[in-house]
């Protein structure tokens, strides 16, 4: 792997840091890596805004290699929304930039004494002024900084408004308004006066066996070109599949609380390509392409995939796409998590239904559903920190717990749940209740396997979608898949198969793995992670699900149904070799994967 960076903001050192090659092949790169570099350094008193708190992004091995699906990053840290493991990663061609610049990763430290940039540049690093960019937007704040460097095609990854003001779940942004949107690691960034990242560089990215991965780098691309989910992704972004997720119940309305709503059929890829697609974008080197570009009259932009529709759609009683269009741009240039946000203005309409939020508390607003104009309002009110907005810029967890009504956020340990309700999908229960990282379905979307994406080669059998503690190993095996992901760093949307992306990896990295050996790299990542979150305080009572998800929907494709989440729970445990008491994974599970010194910090 290449060096990673090492950038001191307080005192402007750079250092280059090389992987000890045992985590390099065990871990493989990514997400996983992050977690074996931070473990000693997230304790539990490390606040995530103070100076030492770490802000580590990652590349994969297979970053940046012209596929398939593979110009992703990570950023790692300690979120500052959860007080957990942080995780986030994000597309574009920011992450492949920063390997031809010479760098696997960049490890930053310390806080600049005012506004900075980073400047990255043929394996140098300057940190730059960045005064005049305060209070930009993430769109100009990208520009202004390719201005200023008189580099435009400088990659740029910044924060806006929002990760200024620390708000727990700002995200960091980058090319096509790609984001790495949740757990908050924006607002470190800004905690550490960094308002942007901008990389350049012209160097090969190192492959062991260049030749034989070419080849069968190519083969991949072809395979994903011909690939029929990849042509759903082409043509109608994330939301191909919205309709038949709202049939199965698994489309949330009314923040959680409706199992149906009139005009729903308008929030879908079909919808959005009828009405208002002018285009496509892709990240780099991406044959999927699935980001969408709509026209709403008044110029180009970027469109909204499906957890956008669902966000700022049924879930707030709203069924226009042009309206969660504009809702979510209004987020990605204040640079706010779009899922943290509606969920959490979601939350907002609910109590004000309740009668638990006021008009007195709101200064007049009335946060009914359907409104747009409340809607757009909300989102400007939590990006100032005014009025209401002082909570709802705290998240969902915080909002409930100031109006006495905790029991009725949709959250698991602070990160709002994404919009595939486990109700129409049983297996995302424990996806969601389990992720290192709070309600994700990033870790896992295993809805896709509730509705017969079941890939026998990983041993993932086919369960039906409302089936219980049967399926429970399948979740931990379909989680391990996904950490091999997060690792490499490798798209989840790129439907490549597991045999191929192995053929990638051995020749990347020179190994000559077979499958279960990369599934074993998956477990690895994922219990590393699980220690991480129990040394930060983490017990199995965090293990759960909010009341509103456990009860049964009144209608709907999911009516009537109640998820057996103990039951699934206790058998998860078991597959995974957990401690049923604590949660831990077990000394002998820990060993098992090679993580020694993580058991016995873990158990002392």
């Amino acid at each position: 792997m290449q060096p990673v960076l090492k950038v001191n903001l307080s005192t402007g050192e750079t250092a280059e840091y090389k992987v000890p090659p045992d985590w390099e092949r065990d871990t493989l790169g990514g997400a996983s890596l992050a977690a074996r570099l931070l473990y000693e350094r997230l304790v539990p008193d490390l606040d995530p805004f103070a100076p030492e708190a770490p802000l580590l992004f990652l590349n994969g091995p297979l970053t940046g290699t012209a596929g398939p699906a593979v110009g992703r990053f990570v950023v790692c840290g300690r979120s500052p929304a959860t007080g957990l493991w942080a995780e986030s990663n994000c597309g574009g061609f920011w992450g492949p930039e920063l390997r031809f610049a010479g760098f696997g990763g960049l490890w930053i430290t310390g806080k600049a004494p005012g506004p900075v940039y980073l400047w990255i540049n043929g394996g140098q690093a300057e940190v730059r002024d960045a005064r005049g960019l305060t209070g930009q937007d993430t769109y100009q704040t990208q520009e202004s900084v390719r201005e200023q460097l008189d580099v435009p095609r400088a990659r740029v990854a910044v924060i806006g408004p929002a990760g200024e003001r620390l708000i727990p779940f700002a995200g960091i942004f980058c090319d096509h308004g790609r984001t790495a949107g949740r757990t908050g690691l924006g607002a470190v960034m800004g905690a550490k006066n960094l308002k942007a990242i901008a990389v350049k560089g012209e160097q090969k990215i190192p492959i062991i066996q260049p030749e034989l991965f070419a080849a069968r780098r190519a083969e991949a691309n072809r395979q994903l070109k011909s690939d029929p989910l990849t042509g759903v992704l082409h043509d109608l972004g994330s939301a191909g599949a919205a309709e038949y997720f709202d049939y199965l119940g698994e489309m949330p309305k009314k923040y959680f609380s409706a199992g149906v709503l009139e005009g729903t059929e308008r929030i879908s890829g079909p919808s959005v390509a009828e009405s208002l697609l002018a285009g496509v974008s892709a990240c780099h080197a991406c044959v999927i392409a699935c980001g969408r570009v709509v026209d709403l009259g008044d110029g180009k932009r970027k469109g909204p995939e499906y957890e956008t529709l669902v966000g700022f759609g049924p879930n707030l009683g709203l069924t226009d796409p042009a309206v969660a269009t504009r809702l979510g741009e209004t987020c990605d240039r204040y640079g706010l998590d779009v899922i943290t946000m509606s969920g959490t203005i979601g939350l907002a309409f609910r109590l004000f239904e309740m009668g638990k939020i006021t008009l007195r508390d709101t200064g007049g607003l009335a946060l009914e559903w359907g409104s747009a104009e409340a809607a757009e309002r909300c989102i400007h009110l939590a990006a100032r920190r005014e009025g209401l907005g002082e909570w709802l810029a705290q998240g969902s967890r915080a909002l409930a717990a100031h109006f006495d009504a905790a029991d009725e956020a949709v959250q698991v340990n602070g990160l709002e749940l994404a919009y595939h309700d486990p109700r129409g999908a049983s297996g995302m229960a424990l996806a969601y209740a389990t992720s290192p990282r709070g309600a994700c379905h990033n870790q896992s979307d295993y809805f896709l396997v509730d509705i017969g994406n079941a890939d026998e080669s990983l041993g993932l059998e086919f369960f039906d979608r409302h089936a219980g503690a049967e399926k429970a190993a399948n979740v931990a095996r379909h989680q391990d898949w996904r950490t091999v992901n997060n690792s490499l760093v490798l798209c989840v949307f790129a439907n490549v198969p597991p045999q191929t992306v192995l053929g990638l990896v051995n020749a990347a990295n020179g190994l000559d793995w077979e499958l279960p050996d990369l599934l074993r790299a998956g477990e690895r990542g994922w219990n590393l992670k699980r220690a991480i979150n129990h040394r930060l305080g983490l017990t199995r009572s965090n293990d759960t699900l909010p009341k509103g998800i456990l009860e049964p929907l009144p209608d709907g494709g999911a009516a009537g149904y109640a998820i057996p989440f103990d039951e699934m729970l206790s058998a998860y445990y078991a597959a995974r070799g957990w401690d049923p008491e604590t949660g831990r994974p077990t000394k002998d599970k820990l060993h098992a994967l090679g993580l020694d010194d993580v058991a016995e910090d873990l158990w002392k």
